[in-house]
């Protein structure tokens, strides 16, 4: 029995670890952002913002393109397969990294002029990087979120799992800020960030990807029955004839939006507030340094926002009574009520918050949205990941409204429109009609 049960969590274990990674660097790649915006985007006038976020757009570009393909894979070569195929699109992606920062401190002075605007070579080659790491996630959440809502680990149920696995990912987005600010840039100005400074530790990156690609290839990952078409066998009807699992899609598209959004631009807002001489304070310090080295209100901000996920994710995995209907209810509620406050006060913390109320949300939608689908699942996780596009939709969009406004202060009420409207799929959309059951 004790055997049974350990080679029954060590699949579940492995696939968790490879979520953390993901966790990690899609975090990593967000909090870029403003350090890139200082050290390519010096010369892109009033469109900084905008081609900034086009670091985030072109991210989860690589979710809506390449989604459904991975699912394709899942059917024809299995999961194993297709998640070492997501990480050898990892290590593509982490390669055009290092090539940026080697382009952009040795031509320095290679770009495309348009107009009064400078966008640097080595800027476009971090963009196109940016678009192979979405992919990898994008390949190998096609992965983990079946995989995970369908393996059956004893005393849990799917949306447990899935806050399980989720909250080992929010670790990775949690230590990410940290990482790019006092390990990427030993936690000097960001008005003195020197793009050099990312090669050594993309270089270990890549190492450690390498390394787990490798124990990946050498380790039993056994398929999950019942969670994918067999090979040559058509399904009968299309996806999208699940109207529960139609909304859900439309449900996780506003989701990531709006998360994505906070975790990649409040620390740009935080800026501009210091910018307008009123810097974020935390018990009173508008810095911290610790050793010497200034760790940064704003990487605090985001890994306090991430850090909430962790919580939020780590308590809900106790909520075996809790249904993720009224778990996503509540949650939407509650996070469009801090978006407001946040916006009236122009207090960033209670945007903070909501990473806290996010935390359960995509386990909630994913669950009531691939509920009774049996072999449809791996096909429908293909579209549903490709949803993820939301979050280069909306971060885009709230970075050109900043820069039309000018000002980010009005442009959180996208938060507010994407939890109300992932209130009415808890409450209406979630509900499967009885032409969609499958016997």
């Amino acid at each position: 029995m004790e055997t049974k049960l350990r080679n029954g969590i060590l699949p579940f274990a492995i696939v968790t670890f490879i979520y953390f990674i993901v966790g990690f660097l899609t975090t990593i790649n967000e909090q870029l952002q403003a350090p890139l915006k200082f050290a390519f985007l010096a010369e892109a006038g009033n469109f900084k913002n905008t081609f900034t976020t086009l670091i985030s757009f072109f991210f989860f570009l690589g979710y809506l393109l390449n989604g459904t393909l991975a699912s394709k894979w899942v059917n024809a070569f299995g999961y194993k397969n297709t998640i070492i195929r997501g990480l050898m699109f990892m290590i593509s992606g982490l390669l055009m990294y290092l090539c940026s920062s080697w382009f952009g401190d040795q031509y320095p002075h290679l770009a495309l002029h348009f107009g009064k605007v400078v966008l640097p070579y080595g800027f476009i080659i971090f963009v196109l990087g940016s678009y192979l790491m979405g992919t990898s996630a994008a390949v190998i959440q096609v992965v983990v979120n079946p995989y995970v809502a369908s393996y059956e680990l004893p005393g849990t149920q799917p949306v447990q799992r899935l806050n399980i696995t989720t909250a080992i990912n929010s670790i990775g987005t949690t230590s990410a800020p940290f990482f790019v600010t006092v390990v990427m840039f030993s936690g000097i100005s960001i008005a003195q960030i020197e793009i050099k400074q990312l090669m050594l530790p993309l270089m270990a990156l890549i190492g450690c990807v390498v390394v787990v690609t490798l124990i990946t290839r050498k380790l039993h990952l056994p398929d999950i029955a019942h969670t994918r078409a067999a090979a040559g066998e058509k399904l009968e009807k299309s996806i999208w004839s699940f109207r529960h699992f139609a909304l859900g899609v439309l449900a996780i598209f506003f989701y990531v939006g709006t998360e994505v959004s906070i975790g990649a631009n409040i620390n740009l807002h935080a800026f501009e507030l210091m910018d307008s001489g009123h810097p974020i304070t935390f018990f009173g310090k508008t810095d911290i340094i610790i050793g010497g080295v200034d760790l940064g209100i704003h990487a605090l901000l985001s890994t306090l926002y991430w850090g909430g996920f962790l919580v939020g994710r780590a308590i809900s995995s106790f909520f075996s009574k809790i249904s993720a209907k009224t778990q996503l209810a509540t949650t939407t509620i509650l996070a469009a009520i801090l978006a407001i406050i946040a916006m009236i006060t122009q207090n960033l913390w209670f945007l903070v918050a909501i990473g806290l109320l996010h935390s359960t949300m995509w386990s909630c939608i994913f669950s009531l949205a691939i509920k009774g689908l049996n072999k449809y699942t791996s096909k429908a996780s293909g579209v549903f990941i490709s949803a993820v596009f939301g979050g280069a939709v909306f971060t885009l969009v709230q970075g050109g409204l900043a820069d039309v406004f000018g000002s980010w202060r009005w442009t959180w009420g996208l938060t507010v429109v994407c939890e109300l409207l992932m209130l009415s799929y808890a409450l209406f959309g979630s509900r499967i009609r009885a032409k969609d059951l499958i016997n």
